[in-house]
């Protein structure tokens, strides 16, 4: 696609246009189907990450799910502030906060796992099983080959 000038450009011919639909859908779906616990993508990530991770600090969170410091910290108040995460300065410098769930975040994570569970499957619902899983491929693909393009690249394995 090489247009001439912006009359020559199709919505539909857009990637971005198509992916930028897809999230608004997929936050949607999941917010529907994760209403009665209260909790949005970001948070739900950020509370399987600290899960995976006590005692992760909140930058290796940022990182590990992609999240600039700055909305991290706004996150991990409201999570605190439902009593879901705790905060506790590392002992190695006190400037660094360190996260763990409380039994509330932990028990809301089991309680959430269905929810998020059948989001996911609304989402690829429209595929055929055997393009799901290509599609899951492609997916992973481009956001990994195009990850240092974000203004907050996720380091998955920072909070490993």
């Amino acid at each position: 696609m090489t247009p001439t000038d912006s009359a020559d450009i199709d919505l539909q011919d857009l990637p971005g246009h198509f992916i930028r639909r897809l999230q608004q859908i997929a936050v949607a779906v999941f917010l529907q189907e994760t209403e009665p616990f209260g909790v949005t993508p970001v948070q739900y990530a950020s509370l399987r990450a600290v899960q995976r991770t006590p005692g992760v600090d909140q930058r290796s969170l940022a990182r590990s799910i992609g999240l600039d410091t700055s909305t991290m910290a706004g996150v991990i108040d409201r999570l605190e502030s439902r009593g879901l995460m705790v905060r506790s300065a590392s002992p190695d410098d006190r400037r660094v906060r360190l996260l763990s769930l409380t039994d509330e975040g932990q028990a809301l994570l089991g309680q959430v796992a269905p929810a998020v569970l059948r989001a996911q499957k609304r989402m690829l619902e429209p595929l055929p099983r055997k393009d799901q899983q290509a599609f899951m491929r492609m997916l992973r693909e481009i956001v990994e080959a195009n990850n240092d393009l974000s203004r907050a690249p996720s380091q998955a394995d920072a909070a490993a």
